[in-house]
Protein backbone atom coordinates (compact mmCIF):
# COMPACT_ATOMS: atom_id res chain seq x y z
CA UNK A 1 0.00 0.00 0.00
CA UNK A 2 1.59 3.32 -1.32
CA UNK A 3 1.70 6.19 1.37
CA UNK A 4 -1.14 8.12 -0.68
CA UNK A 5 -3.73 5.51 -0.16
CA UNK A 6 -2.39 5.04 3.74
CA UNK A 7 -3.29 8.98 4.29
CA UNK A 8 -6.43 8.90 2.02
CA UNK A 9 -7.53 5.96 4.72
CA UNK A 10 -6.68 8.28 7.37
CA UNK A 11 -8.44 10.93 6.16
CA UNK A 12 -11.91 8.96 5.38
CA UNK A 13 -11.54 7.53 8.38
CA UNK A 14 -10.95 11.27 10.05
CA UNK A 15 -14.18 12.63 8.06
CA UNK A 16 -16.24 10.09 9.22
CA UNK A 17 -15.28 10.45 12.92
CA UNK A 18 -15.70 14.21 12.30
CA UNK A 19 -19.85 13.61 11.58
CA UNK A 20 -19.64 11.86 15.00
CA UNK A 21 -17.64 14.85 16.94
CA UNK A 22 -19.30 17.92 15.52
CA UNK A 23 -22.77 16.23 16.38
CA UNK A 24 -22.19 15.46 19.71
CA UNK A 25 -20.68 19.24 20.19
CA UNK A 26 -23.24 20.96 18.25
CA UNK A 27 -20.61 22.14 16.00
CA UNK A 28 -22.98 22.31 13.18
CA UNK A 29 -21.48 24.62 10.94
CA UNK A 30 -18.28 22.49 11.12
CA UNK A 31 -20.27 19.24 10.91
CA UNK A 32 -20.93 21.46 7.12
CA UNK A 33 -18.16 22.57 5.84
CA UNK A 34 -15.89 19.86 6.94
CA UNK A 35 -17.95 16.69 6.45
CA UNK A 36 -20.50 16.38 4.35
CA UNK A 37 -20.91 17.06 0.45
CA UNK A 38 -23.87 19.26 -0.99
CA UNK A 39 -26.29 16.31 -1.25
CA UNK A 40 -26.17 13.35 0.66
CA UNK A 41 -27.82 9.94 0.16
CA UNK A 42 -29.71 9.20 3.42
CA UNK A 43 -30.83 5.91 4.71
CA UNK A 44 -32.03 5.24 8.73
CA UNK A 45 -34.83 2.99 7.89
CA UNK A 46 -33.65 -0.15 9.58
CA UNK A 47 -34.54 2.20 12.71
CA UNK A 48 -37.19 4.47 11.31
CA UNK A 49 -39.22 2.85 8.18
CA UNK A 50 -39.61 4.88 5.10
CA UNK A 51 -37.58 5.35 2.34
CA UNK A 52 -33.66 6.65 1.44
CA UNK A 53 -33.56 10.01 0.33
CA UNK A 54 -31.55 12.48 -1.17
CA UNK A 55 -30.71 15.86 1.02
CA UNK A 56 -29.29 18.85 0.38
CA UNK A 57 -26.78 18.65 3.41
CA UNK A 58 -27.83 21.52 5.55
CA UNK A 59 -31.37 20.02 5.32
CA UNK A 60 -29.73 17.12 7.05
CA UNK A 61 -28.08 18.84 9.62
CA UNK A 62 -30.87 21.30 10.81
CA UNK A 63 -32.92 17.71 10.83
CA UNK A 64 -30.41 16.57 13.30
CA UNK A 65 -30.00 19.90 14.97
CA UNK A 66 -33.70 20.01 15.72
CA UNK A 67 -34.17 16.26 16.56
CA UNK A 68 -31.19 16.66 18.87
CA UNK A 69 -32.15 19.90 20.63
CA UNK A 70 -34.20 18.37 23.60
CA UNK A 71 -31.15 16.33 24.52
CA UNK A 72 -29.00 17.10 27.09
CA UNK A 73 -26.09 15.60 25.61
CA UNK A 74 -24.98 12.66 23.09
CA UNK A 75 -22.07 10.63 22.53
CA UNK A 76 -21.78 8.99 19.08
CA UNK A 77 -18.48 6.40 19.15
CA UNK A 78 -17.23 4.60 15.85
CA UNK A 79 -15.17 1.72 16.22
CA UNK A 80 -13.99 -1.11 13.46
CA UNK A 81 -13.23 0.96 10.44
CA UNK A 82 -13.24 -0.82 7.07
CA UNK A 83 -12.11 1.62 4.16
CA UNK A 84 -12.05 0.70 0.51
CA UNK A 85 -11.02 3.75 -1.47
CA UNK A 86 -10.40 3.70 -5.06
CA UNK A 87 -9.34 6.73 -6.85
CA UNK A 88 -11.73 10.02 -5.96
CA UNK A 89 -14.47 7.61 -4.37
CA UNK A 90 -14.23 5.33 -1.26
CA UNK A 91 -17.22 3.19 1.26
CA UNK A 92 -16.14 3.21 4.46
CA UNK A 93 -17.82 0.84 7.62
CA UNK A 94 -17.80 1.68 10.54
CA UNK A 95 -19.59 -0.21 13.98
CA UNK A 96 -21.12 2.64 16.37
CA UNK A 97 -22.81 3.19 19.45
CA UNK A 98 -24.69 6.33 20.14
CA UNK A 99 -25.86 7.19 23.69
CA UNK A 100 -28.47 9.81 24.18
CA UNK A 101 -29.17 11.44 27.72
CA UNK A 102 -32.42 13.35 28.98
CA UNK A 103 -32.85 13.50 32.19
CA UNK A 104 -36.66 13.38 32.88
CA UNK A 105 -38.64 12.47 36.36
CA UNK A 106 -41.18 9.77 34.19
CA UNK A 107 -38.90 7.47 33.11
CA UNK A 108 -34.91 6.36 32.36
CA UNK A 109 -32.71 9.56 31.25
CA UNK A 110 -30.24 7.14 28.34
CA UNK A 111 -31.38 5.23 25.47
CA UNK A 112 -28.17 3.96 23.68
CA UNK A 113 -28.42 2.75 20.22
CA UNK A 114 -25.80 -0.07 18.32
CA UNK A 115 -24.85 -1.11 14.76
CA UNK A 116 -22.90 0.30 11.72
CA UNK A 117 -22.72 2.80 9.46
CA UNK A 118 -21.93 2.35 5.89
CA UNK A 119 -20.11 5.86 4.49
CA UNK A 120 -20.03 6.80 0.39
CA UNK A 121 -17.55 9.84 0.21
CA UNK A 122 -15.78 11.39 -2.56
CA UNK A 123 -12.85 13.47 -3.00
CA UNK A 124 -13.43 17.20 -3.49
CA UNK A 125 -10.72 19.95 -3.62
CA UNK A 126 -11.73 20.72 -0.08
CA UNK A 127 -10.64 16.91 0.76
CA UNK A 128 -12.91 13.74 1.29
CA UNK A 129 -16.90 14.25 1.91
CA UNK A 130 -19.42 12.03 3.30
CA UNK A 131 -21.59 11.79 0.01
CA UNK A 132 -23.94 9.09 1.49
CA UNK A 133 -24.94 7.65 4.68
CA UNK A 134 -26.31 4.33 5.55
CA UNK A 135 -26.89 3.58 9.34
CA UNK A 136 -28.22 -0.22 10.25
CA UNK A 137 -29.31 -0.35 14.12
CA UNK A 138 -28.69 -3.80 15.14
CA UNK A 139 -29.84 -3.42 18.77
CA UNK A 140 -31.13 -0.55 21.10
CA UNK A 141 -31.46 0.03 25.57
CA UNK A 142 -33.29 1.93 27.56
CA UNK A 143 -35.77 4.59 26.71
CA UNK A 144 -36.34 5.78 23.37
CA UNK A 145 -39.19 7.92 23.79
CA UNK A 146 -36.44 10.71 24.87
CA UNK A 147 -35.99 11.02 21.74
CA UNK A 148 -39.92 11.72 21.10
CA UNK A 149 -40.18 14.55 23.93
CA UNK A 150 -42.51 12.34 25.88
CA UNK A 151 -40.77 9.96 28.50
CA UNK A 152 -42.35 7.39 30.64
Amino acid sequence: MSEADLQDRLDITEVCTRMCWHTDKREWELLRSAVFAEKVQVDYTSLNGGEPAEMAAAELIDAWRTHLSGLASTQHLLTNHLVRASGDTAVATSDFQATHLRPNALGGPLWTLGGHYRFTLRRTPAGWRIDGLTMTADWATGNRQIMEGTTR
